[in-house]
């Protein structure tokens, strides 16, 4: 069939899938995620086998080193996975919860119960891995799912979803729960998120270029974020360590996430003295700083007779207060207090996550309340915006939109609320 057929065939299958997967009780959504560990288990060298394949092909094809490596699925990997689909199996399930029940003078209680999603689409690129965390919060969530990975890793998930479809198979749970698309034709993709009678939410996980054409020509709902132009602000008096610590933490923990601090800024107070020794910690990392006309002037007083080895500072640009670098680079600007720092994030950032270090309560609570990103701290790295770190148990991917979900979407992220009432009879007159 062509793609057009082959991809309503798997939107008819999922929506009929989804159905049974709502009404599923937890032992048998628990029971699913038992036997799809399972299947992975005896199936370890399959999956390697597999992953040889796309490797052999990728490095024929010139991919990157960096993609190469998101794309290999070593016996650790494995283990990874496996230690995930344990963590989602023991997660409440938030299905069939109601919360706020409330009598009203009418004598019915009103109330909200969480139910499933639906169908969730998931566009993601190179990594394996993410095949099986993504069905696994799916199954969890009582949703179906579609997965269309990267066309690199065609093998690899093709061998990873026959363990899952033998796994649902096994507890009695339809196999159409899960279906990862078989080709990599990237009309598929156009098809799957312009199906809005089948598909209910589509969550893109990959480059900007990607989420930017699915968040563009999409007819389903889309959960996505584009960039992560994340912020350190060292506030009036913070604590000197503190700042250091975090500052330092939030850049160069791992550059290629969208939750490092890409942007750091420091109250003009206490420029003078934490911004030296920030320039010497960055210089341990290779850390390129673009900065503005005061932190330039602070760095070449500090430092007359040379800059630290590993370190560049060259002057920023009116871009670089909006860039996503992923890469050892970082804006630097002087604000004059906590005013500015906040008119600063809320013109610049992408409204993923963002820091402030400081000893003033005030301040502090100023500063999350008059954010508005999704994702806001006060004396903590911008690194643990993460849905396992939050105890999410695992993410689906994060969210900068204002609805539905807003931050790392984990089990909860994946469901909606409907209103119950429950009555005794009661007429309205």
């Amino acid at each position: 069939m062509n793609i057009d057929q082959y991809m309503q065939t798997l939107g008819k299958q999922a929506r009929k899938a989804s159905r049974a997967m709502s009404a599923a009780s937890t032992a048998d959504k628990n029971a699913a995620l038992h036997a799809i560990c399972q299947r992975l288990v005896a199936s370890r060298q399959a999956l390697i086998d597999a992953n040889g394949k796309d490797l052999a092909a990728a490095q024929a094809n010139g991919l990157e080193s960096a993609l190469l490596d998101r794309l290999e699925l070593t016996e650790s990997g494995i283990d990874g996975m496996l230690e995930g689909l344990a963590q989602v199996t023991a997660l409440a399930d938030p299905i069939g919860s109601i919360s706020g029940l409330n009598q009203q003078p009418s004598g019915i209680q009103v109330g909200k119960m969480r139910v499933p999603l639906g169908v969730i689409g998931i566009i993601y690129e190179s990594r394996p891995n993410v095949t099986v965390e993504a069905a696994s919060l799916c199954l969890k969530s009582g949703n179906a799912t579609i997965l269309r990975g990267g066309s690199e890793a065609l093998q690899s998930n093709q061998a990873i979803a026959s363990c899952i479809s033998a796994g649902l198979q096994d507890a009695g749970l339809p196999q159409t729960a899960v279906q990862v698309l078989e080709t990599a034709d990237r009309a598929a993709v156009g098809q799957l998120i312009t199906m809005p009678e089948y598909v209910d939410v589509i969550v893109p996980r990959g480059g900007k270029g990607l989420i930017e054409r699915i968040s563009r020509d999409a007819k389903v709902t889309v959960i996505k974020h584009l960039d992560g132009n994340c912020h350190v602000y060292i506030d009036d008096g913070a604590n000197p360590q503190m700042a250091l610590d975090i500052a330092v933490n939030a850049k160069t923990h791992r550059y290629g996430t969208c939750n490092t601090a890409e942007s750091l800024l420091i109250a003009s107070s206490v420029a003078a003295d934490i911004l030296p020794e920030l320039v010497k910690a960055y210089a341990k990392h290779g850390v390129e700083l673009r900065v503005c006309e005061q932190s330039k002037q602070i760095i070449n007083s500090a430092f007359a007779n040379g800059l630290p080895d590993g370190i560049a500072v060259v002057d920023a640009t009116e871009d670089d207060w909006y860039e996503e670098y992923l890469a050892p680079i970082l804006a630097v600007k002087i604000v004059a207090g906590l005013d500015e720092a906040i008119e600063h994030i809320n013109q610049y950032s992408s409204q993923h996550s963002e820091t402030i270090v400081t000893e003033n309560y005030q301040h502090s609570m100023r500063f999350i309340r008059e954010v508005d990103s999704s994702s806001v701290m006060i004396n903590a790295s911008t690194r643990f915006a993460d849905g396992f770190e939050y105890g999410l148990g695992a993410e689906i991917g994060i969210s900068t939109d204002k609805i539905h979900a807003r931050g790392p979407v984990g089990l909860e992220g994946l469901t909606s609320e409907k209103y119950v009432v429950l009555g005794n009879g009661q007429i309205r007159s």
